[in-house]
């Protein structure tokens, strides 16, 4: 897989030429010249507008449909040499058969966006890699027998899980409502958007990890070994083990593994608090 790095993309899309691009479809002089304004309107700096001579606004909502327009040409090339690829805005990954092809397609690649579009490639950053150890918006790649599959990238796990730990820290004092409130929120996002992977294996060690974290949390809040071993009773444990539990010196972390706190504390337990888990939103994503 060849990965296409755009330096500094938004800032040095040449005006002219996206302009040139643009009245290839639009006829509107009244629209191409609002366009032509938009991308002229300069920003602020320390309270002094400064002019804008190339580039996009970052953060606009037509930046990215702009740049879609800019690398059309980039697209056609692609398609007419029957490269597979893959562009999201400035996001570029071409996959080939070989390494020789790869290096020859990234020379190509180069070319048309530094001598056509005249943009610039970060050729640092750009570079060759086996597509089973590539990534692309957060997704990577893994091949089964049936074909290639996608699951999340490493460094996006790492994000959510660091995530999920900064939301289920047992230091912040919050009610466990609030608290759930905020996990569904992310939980659902973040599986909304990679509800593509096919790695529900992967999903369920983190929920594992998740309950445990969220059985720590209700373990602190019960505080007093007292009110632990009543609580304990009242999920169904023995008054004899209940009691023996509640009056543990174990460290929370230890307690939250224990298969005593899994059997009072359920997956049935935090559904009925309305708590999602991500195997779960992935599995009504993938059925909806």
């Amino acid at each position: 897989m060849v990965e296409v790095d755009l330096d500094a993309f938004f800032d040095r899309v040449n005006h002219d030429a996206l302009m040139a691009r643009v009245a290839r479809k639009v006829k509107d002089k009244r629209l191409l010249g609002l366009i032509r304004r938009y991308l002229e309107a300069g920003i602020m700096a320390d309270g002094v507008r400064q002019p804008t001579a190339e580039g996009t606004p970052q953060g606009s909502p037509l930046s990215p449909l702009l740049s879609n327009i800019m690398l059309d040409d980039f697209d056609q090339l692609m398609w007419s040499r029957g490269h597979r690829f893959v562009r999201y805005a400035d996001d570029i990954r071409v996959f080939v058969r070989s390494k020789r092809a790869a290096e020859r397609a990234l020379d190509k690649c180069t070319k048309v966006l530094e001598q056509t579009l005249k943009l610039r490639v970060n050729r640092e950053k750009s570079k060759i890699s086996p597509a089973n150890v590539a990534t692309l918006l957060g997704y990577a790649f893994f091949f089964t027998k049936s074909g290639v599959k996608l699951r999340v990238a490493p460094k996006a796990l790492k994000r959510a899980k660091a995530r999920i730990k900064q939301l289920t820290s047992r230091k912040w004092s919050i009610s466990m409502g609030e608290r759930i409130t905020l996990l569904n929120r992310y939980i659902r996002g973040w599986m909304g958007y990679f509800r593509l992977a096919d790695t529900p294996k992967k999903l369920r060690e983190l929920d594992e990890w998740f309950r445990r974290r969220m059985r720590q949390i209700r373990w602190k809040e019960w505080k007093k070994p007292r009110t632990r071993a009543v609580n304990l009773r009242k999920l169904g444990i023995r008054p004899d083990l209940a009691y023996q539990w509640g009056m543990t010196s174990k460290a929370y972390w230890r307690i939250a593994g224990s298969p005593i706190l899994s059997r009072a504390l359920p997956n049935e337990y935090w559904e009925t608090l309305g708590l999602v888990f991500l195997h779960d939103a992935w599995r009504r994503y993938r059925t909806t």
